[in-house]
């Protein structure tokens, strides 16, 4: 009696029996091709063939073996199905050797037996037992014949955890499903309407309007009732006819200056506005230009004498005339008679003995300057010494304002113009001594900067000038 074997735990198959299946059935397919790559002595790649198919080498990236040569075309079948059997393709510039059934020969031997292809190729029959290498450039490539490996098997879960996937737990499915209706129904009485109770809106309107009427009406605004101090009215009507008084005085003995009339106002702007064009009419060409002038307002007094000394502008007579009298000379305030403006500086006091006082004026401190030549450098200017001299006005209306501010102001200022090419002021450099004011600086600095010279010979030229302010 023969002994079985015992079975293995569990109820397994006999280790082996499976794998023995495996390689029989593999050992009964054809044989697939091993290739592998050599360059340098080292194994670049190597792969198997699973399916038999055709097998490309060449530059190109669509080949199945990508080798850098020029000696082959861009895709080259180098194994050739044809049929169910391989066949080995070769060109004049290749070499190797192969193993064949006839015994191991060399390529360059193999071309007299070989069949030539319509490409130009040699092709030689391959068996399963054939194996060799080929050399393509400096890549050798190798191959062979070799069992096909076996396929493996699709990965799969245990039986243990794929058994509960083929059923449904029906209990639990159940309590789940009603779980989740019990819930939902819960949700929906919460969020809906339907246990509130019912509104009437015209009720609750009409309740709306009751308590609006029965609202108390607003507490009265209490008026706060301000008393008038007779005695302030006194003193501030007391204070309205001095003031008065002050400002008009008496026109003569017994009578009172009243306002100005619309057409004695207009009358009075009319005759400022031609004693204004007349002063500008009346500079003459040697003193500062009219366009600097008119740009930095600076009059010089010794042009405004001149002007008043002329009787270009102003007249001794006439209807239409201030009435300076006196004829020509410089305009002084307070002095001559008539309507005219010495009557206006003269308001305070009238024809009559009535009068509110004389008013005194208090004269603040005068400065001069003084500029002295300019020293060019740098190109010429033709006209540096005439601009200069120009801004000597503008220069002590500055130092004029300055004093204002530190009546014991005085020292020096050394300029640097820069001139450009056309005869523009660039730049100007302003170094100060003794104790300006900046404000008088600055002020400087802007009436130079404004200053147009003519075009300098070379380009550009810088002036140095200097300029003191003493006090008078």
């Amino acid at each position: 009696m023969t002994q079985q074997p015992y079975p293995a735990p569990g109820g397994a198959q006999r280790p082996g029996q499976m794998t023995a299946v495996m390689r029989a059935v593999a050992l009964s397919g054809p044989k697939v091709l091993r290739i592998g790559l050599v360059q340098g002595g080292r194994i670049i790649e190597e792969r198997i063939i699973k399916q038999r198919t055709h097998v490309t080498v060449g530059p190109s990236e669509k080949s199945m073996f990508v080798i850098a040569t020029q000696n082959v075309p861009p895709s080259f079948r180098l194994f050739e199905l044809v049929g169910n059997e391989y066949q080995l393709n070769f060109l004049d510039g290749m070499s190797g050797r192969i193993a064949l059934p006839t015994g191991i020969s060399d390529l360059n031997m193999l071309k007299g037996q070989a069949r030539r292809t319509p490409q130009g190729a040699y092709q030689v029959r391959l068996t399963e037992d054939s194996r060799g290498k080929v050399v393509v450039g400096n890549t050798t490539i190798l191959f062979q014949f070799v069992t096909p490996p076996p396929v493996q098997p699709k990965p799969q879960l245990p039986v243990s955890v794929t058994s509960g996937a083929t059923s449904i737990d029906w209990g639990t499915t159940m309590i789940a499903a009603f779980s989740f209706l019990l819930h939902f129904l819960a949700i929906g009485a919460i969020y809906s309407d339907w246990l509130d109770p019912i509104i009437d809106d015209e009720v609750n309107i009409a309740g709306l309007v009751d308590s609006v009427k029965n609202l108390p009406p607003p507490p009265p605004v209490e008026e706060v009732e301000t008393e008038v101090d007779p005695n302030a009215e006194k003193a501030e009507k007391a204070e309205t006819k001095s003031a008065t008084k002050s400002s008009g005085g008496k026109a003569g003995e017994g009578g009172k200056a009243g306002p100005m009339s619309a057409a004695q106002a207009a009358k009075l702007s009319q005759e400022l506005d031609q004693l204004e064009m007349a002063t500008l009419g009346a500079l003459s060409s040697d003193g500062p230009a009219t366009a600097g002038v008119l740009k930095g307002g600076e009059v010089p007094t010794s042009a405004l004498d001149a002007a008043a000394a002329s009787g270009a502008g102003v007249s001794a007579g006439g209807p239409g005339s201030l009435r300076l009298g006196g004829g020509g000379g410089p305009i002084r305030p307070g002095t001559g008679a008539g309507s005219g403006l010495a009557g206006l500086a003269n308001t305070g006091k009238g024809a009559g003995t009535g009068g509110s006082g004389e008013a005194t004026k208090v004269k603040g401190p005068k400065g001069s300057a003084s500029v002295g030549g300019a020293a060019v450098s740098g190109g010429t200017v033709s006209n540096a010494s005439r601009v200069v001299a120009g801004m000597r006005a503008g220069f002590r209306a500055c130092y004029n304002r300055g004093l204002a501010e530190n009546p014991d102001a005085q020292g020096s200022i050394r300029l640097t113009i820069r001139v450009g090419p056309g005869g523009e002021v660039q730049s100007v450099g302003a170094g100060a001594s003794g104790n300006l004011p900046g404000s008088v600086v600055s002020c400087v600095r802007a009436r130079a900067s404004a200053a147009q010279f003519d075009p300098p010979e070379g380009g550009s030229a810088v002036i140095q000038v200097p300029v003191s302010f003493v006090k008078q």
